[in-house]
């Protein structure tokens, strides 16, 4: 149900502004309550919104600090979708950012996403999908080898996705005067549908390990 999320404060902007370069730990703490009311709680608020929309999006994380100064410079969250599977969010000065990632994959993800890559149907789909996201303005990347991996010819149609050990769609999302208002839930719903297609198809091909 809306109403919770209102957007994150313009006071947010200036608490980070406050915690560029390498705070110190006096400046840290300073600014922790402050942070944590008008940084790493609106984030809490966007993502119970985005959960009430679908319940996929019900399973999330939202980062704390830590003691490297990045962590407290960008607010991190994660909607989990399957094993490694992903939706990544980060809030900064530079505004808002989304991601689709399969990443850090368990033993045996590899070898079944190539095989999916390989195979003729589910291969052509994710073809299509990842170039259908790229148009959409996403960059596309992820560990990729320098070589096609042994057991597949080099002259794969395919050879770009089989060389993927990780998938990564991301695009900034903006920082204009909607991020301070409730649009940043529509925002964040419409980026999460240009990238549903590629994530569902990694739940359906790579979700659980060998």
């Amino acid at each position: 149900m809306r109403g919770q999320f209102t957007g994150w404060p313009e006071q947010a902007m200036d608490v980070l502004w406050q915690l560029q370069g390498e705070p110190t730990h006096a400046t840290r703490e300073r600014y922790r309550a402050d942070r944590e009311r008008l940084v790493r709680q609106p984030m809490i608020a966007l993502l119970d919104e985005v959960a009430d929309t679908d319940p996929r999006y019900e399973d999330f994380s939202v980062w704390h600090y830590r003691t490297d100064s990045w962590w407290w410079q960008h607010q991190s969250a994660v909607i989990r979708l399957g094993r490694k599977i992903e939706i990544g969010l980060r809030f900064s000065l530079d505004g808002l950012r989304i991601q689709g990632a399969w990443w850090y994959p368990d033993p045996g993800q590899v070898d079944m996403f190539r095989k999916a890559v390989a195979s003729e149907g589910s291969g052509r789909e994710l073809s299509a999908i990842v170039e259908d996201v790229r148009k959409k303005g996403y960059d596309i990347s992820g560990d990729v080898m320098k070589r096609p991996p042994r057991g597949y010819p080099t002259d794969h149609s395919r050879t770009k996705l089989l060389r993927h050990r990780s998938l990564i769609a991301a695009r900034p999302l903006g920082c204009e005067e909607w991020l301070h208002t409730p649009e940043a839930v529509d925002r964040v719903l419409s980026a999460a549908a240009d990238l549903d297609a590629l994530l569902m198809w990694l739940v359906r091909h790579v979700k659980r390990a060998a």
